[in-house]
């Protein structure tokens, strides 16, 4: 197990599979695969409902029925009742490609022709298949239906073009339709009984009467590419919805026999499923390219407009960065888009708005894509300046500007910052100074410039005059960064020269040379250490004051793709193409832990917390995040989870976070869920208490707080009205008189009598409610606990108790009487007060669970103070507690003199 655990995959929504959908009551849920894993939207919001566990190959095919969910994979089906699966079926010798509900059974048809009728319900006791269609081995199936109203039939449609019908009762063919000699990818069953529409790989759509084999119309999408995707229209009004693979939505009239409207920028990639809802207006579809979306027919012309969707990217990320104190993260991808994902709640997940792309690309007919600024290479952020002006800089392929992004309003910013040089070249390295009210840009042509990110007006470039062509660097700027306090500005280039500039004057001040090409460079503001990547897969680490190199870190085998500092800058983290991500102490000079995954990481990010770690592989459209193990766990020391020089192999996180395709070593899997802990307090970080402190109870204040402040609340909370008096009983049912004043029924026997015996042990009870001796759970606890030196169960059932109910306790061991004059060692009663002060001794000695302790102390001064002034313990507690308050209050004295010292010394 390594410092950091993998825990799940965000921004996946859907893929290429088929979706499935299913209404329950008045609500309508959809089943869509992502990769090895599953998820069920509700339809009303597109919210995400329910996740299912991670499988052991790629999902080819989904059927649903309530709280049932099919998956096939691979050979196998698995059956799942909510998240869980409760069978496997296992008969295929091939893939399986299809699945059909067919009223109480599933059908699975796989690659080599194979059809298996399976009845789910029972299926924990009977896995195995009620029926065996083989097809004929010219026939390669390539989608099926049932037609509305055909009693236990079929239809198959293959790649040649053909279709069959099959009665699965009797396993029987009964008919052969001809076809149109090209591949069938899709069918579907229409309104009106006995017409089916199919959708061939040449584009055309046939809408077929299957009970006279007569082909009633036909139609040709617009666009090339096959027809991937069809849908009736069931709400009265004649129309037929086409997907086709170039990710157009084409809507048909089947009256007018013609088509009414296109939607041309519906997907981005090929269309996976249609489905309109039933007698709605309303039309589903799903694509390859990561998307979920639903359109509504509500305008006057009949087109339809989107009404609400959910989408990721559709092409691998290339940049990811935390954002707002890790709850949210920035990620721009190879799709042209820049995507805000949230870690806490996949509904506030979005993409910023590039500013009417729809509008404009509708106006100047071309596609959406074409509009989209090109994917972005680097960018950097600034939280304290979100709510004034635009807070974000973003670099792109090949363009010589830099875009600036209100994260307020998740949108483009007002100002495009273009380089005043004479020689247009792109700009590659951005960043943001920590104030936020400047950006620095640099370029491939070796000019840097900074610009004010309120009015994008420019402030100045940077020049080396001892370059050619007056510029900062001889070649591309590979990197930019400030300092905290906007002193310096630091820049790589390409050529393995760094230099350090005065931010404000824009002199150079000092610079050295690597003695290698750098690919990349990071700043740590805190600390003031720069991290380079140089081509010779070394990373070499300089003091920026000092003008010297302090560390130098190898190990990785192939080109370094990202490297990011953890907040406090103790570790540097580094990933690579050979599939490694290595964590490197700084300050031990040494790495503390590598793991290896399948996968190559493209790009990395720790949290502020640094307890959450995002990274991006390749070919990957999601983000994946690790949680880090060493904050939830009791180790001593980092040592006990990181590897060192070891590599461990582990798993990408899966899509659930709650089991699946966990992380594991070579030698078997491990656990991958989220930390969680047996009881309500999270585990101490130590397993011994470091000497001369205390430890908090984690209590919340209000809890401990009470005990002290129960008079108070007593008072406060006392009723306006006095007490009503209790209703009577009805007079045939006997009743006794108790203490809270409400009625209590007697237990009658058979006779209706009672001996002298039965009324003596009566008495005792009664006795025992009153006095609280022994015979209280509270008590015993307290002598089994003492007595068996066990502290910390004690003070665990203590901190479990009310504080009402605390201080009742505590009162029910008051003794009324207190006249005798004996001394209180030869009091009886005062045993368990002197086991309660033991307890209180050692915890107050030890410094456990200090402010419940202190607030516990007082409450027992005030209610047995008088009873117990004579008792030696008390003077032993008195010396427990004056102990450790010098301690604490010369810590307390010293971290306030040290305050005092700096706020008023002048810098």
């Amino acid at each position: 197990m390594g410092i950091f655990e993998p825990f799940r995959a965000i921004g996946y929504i859907t893929s290429s599979v088929p979706f499935s959908v299913q209404r329950l009551g008045t609500e309508t849920f959809v089943t869509v695969s992502v990769g090895k894993s599953w998820q069920i939207y509700n339809c009303a919001k597109l919210s995400l409902v329910l996740v299912g566990p991670q499988l052991a190959k790629k999902i080819r095919a989904l059927a649903s029925y309530r709280d049932y969910t099919f998956a096939a994979y691979g050979n196998d089906i698995g059956v799942f009742k909510r998240a869980h699966q409760v069978a496997t079926w296992s008969r295929h010798n091939a893939k399986v490609n299809m699945l059909l509900l067919f009223g109480e059974h599933v059908l699975s048809v796989d690659v080599e022709g194979n059809v298996f009728i399976w009845a789910f319900k029972g299926t924990d006791e009977n896995p195995s298949p009620v029926g065996h269609i083989l097809l004929d081995n010219e026939f390669t199936p390539s989608c099926i239906m049932h037609p509305d109203t055909y009693l236990n039939k079929v239809i198959f449609g293959s790649q040649d073009g053909s279709l069959q019908l099959w009665n699965i009762s009797t396993k029987k063919k009964l008919y052969e339709f001809k076809g149109w000699n090209s591949s069938i990818s899709c069918c579907v069953s229409s309104p009106a009984l006995d017409v089916i529409a199919v959708g061939c790989a040449d584009g055309k759509i046939h809408v077929h009467n299957i009970r006279y084999d007569e082909e009633v119309v036909a139609f040709s999408q617009t666009t090339r590419g096959a027809v991937t995707a069809l849908s009736f229209r069931t709400d009265g009004q004649p129309l037929l919805a086409s997907g086709g693979s170039s990710g157009v939505i084409s809507i048909w009239n089947l009256e007018k026999r013609r088509l009414q409207s296109v939607i041309r920028d519906a997907h981005d990639s090929s269309v996976i499923s249609l489905h309109f809802f039933a007698n709605e207006p309303v039309l589903m579809s799903t694509s390859a390219d990561n998307s979920v979306k639903m359109w509504i027919f509500d305008t006057s012309d009949g087109d339809p407009r989107l009404l609400k969707f959910r989408s990721g990217h559709s092409a691998p990320p290339l940049c990811i960065r935390f954002y707002a104190n890790g709850r949210h993260i920035l990620s721009a991808g190879q799709d042209r888009a820049f995507r805000l994902f949230s870690v806490i709640q996949d509904q506030q997940s979005r993409e910023l708005s590039q500013r009417h792309v729809t509008k404009r690309a509708k106006k100047l007919k071309v596609k959406q894509e074409e509009i989209k600024l090109k994917p972005v290479i680097a960018f950097d952020v600034a939280e304290i300046r979100e709510r004034d002006w635009s807070n974000v800089v973003t670099c792109h392929i090949d363009t010589p500007h830099a875009y600036v992004w209100r994260l307020q309003n998740f949108v483009l910013g007002e100002h495009i910052l273009t380089p005043t040089t004479y020689i247009q070249a792109p700009v590659k390295a951005c960043t943001i100074s920590s104030c936020g009210n400047f950006a620095i840009l640099g370029t491939a042509g070796g000019w840097i410039e900074k610009f004010n990110l309120q009015s994008g007006i420019s402030r100045g470039c940077y020049v080396d005059m001892s370059e050619k062509g007056s510029c900062a660097h001889d070649g591309e700027v590979v990197g930019v960064a400030c300092d905290s306090t906007n002193s310096l500005m630091i820049s790589a280039g390409y050529n393995g020269d760094v230099k350090v500039w005065s931010f404000k004057g824009r002199e150079l001040k000092s610079r050295w040379e690597i003695g290698c090409k750098v690919v990349k460079i990071i700043y740590h503001r805190s600390n003031g250490l720069l991290a380079s990547v140089t081509d010779d897969l070394v990373i070499r680490m300089f003091d920026v004051v000092a003008l010297k190199m302090v560390r130098k870190f190898e190990g990785h085998t192939d080109r370094i793709t990202d490297i990011c500092f953890s907040e406090d800058g103790k570790w540097l983290l580094s990933s690579s193409m050979d599939g490694t991500l290595r964590i490197w102490d700084v300050i031990l000079a040494r790495q503390i832990d590598a793991i290896h995954v399948d996968v190559s990481i493209t790009a990395l990010s720790l949290s502020p917390n640094m307890d959450v770690l995002a990274t991006t592989h390749v070919d990957q459209n999601g983000v994946y995040l690790w949680v880090n193990q060493a904050m939830f766990s009791g180790a001593p020391h980092i040592d006990s989870y990181g590897s060192g020089k070891e590599v461990v192999k582990v798993k990408l996180p899966s899509i659930s976070s709650g089991g699946g395709e966990e992380g594991s070593k070579d030698d078997g899997d491990s656990d991958n869920k989220p930390p969680t802990f047996t009881n309500s307090q999270p585990p101490q970080l130590l397993d011994k208490q470091i000497p001369d402190l205390v430890t908090l109870s984690m209590l919340p204040k209000s809890q401990w707080q009470s005990l002290i402040n129960l008079d108070i609340i007593k008072e406060r909370n006392k009723p306006i009205e006095p007490p009503k008096k209790p209703e009577k009983a009805p007079f045939f049912l006997p009743s006794i008189p108790s203490l809270s004043g409400e009625i209590l029924f007697k237990a009658t026997t058979t006779t209706d009598q009672t001996t002298d015996e039965e009324k003596g042990t009566q008495a005792d009870d009664q006795f025992h409610k009153v006095t609280n001796l022994p015979s209280s759970p509270f008590v015993q606890y307290i002598q089994s606990s003492v007595e068996t030196k066990n502290f910390e169960g004690l003070t665990d059932y203590l901190k479990s108790l009310s504080p009402s109910t605390l201080d009742m306790e505590l009162r029910m061991l008051q003794i009324i009487d207190d006249d005798e004059e004996q001394e209180p060692e030869k009091r009886p009663e005062l045993l368990i007060l002197e086991l309660l002060l033991e307890y209180l001794i050692h915890e107050v000695s030890h410094g456990n669970n200090f402010e419940f302790i202190q607030a516990l102390i007082r409450l027992f001064l005030k209610i047995h103070g008088e009873t117990m002034r004579r008792h030696s313990k008390l003077d032993k507690l008195l010396e427990a507690q004056s102990g450790i308050w010098q301690k604490l209050d010369g810590m307390f004295q010293s971290a306030r003199c040290m305050v005092t010292f700096l706020s008023n010394s002048q810098f």
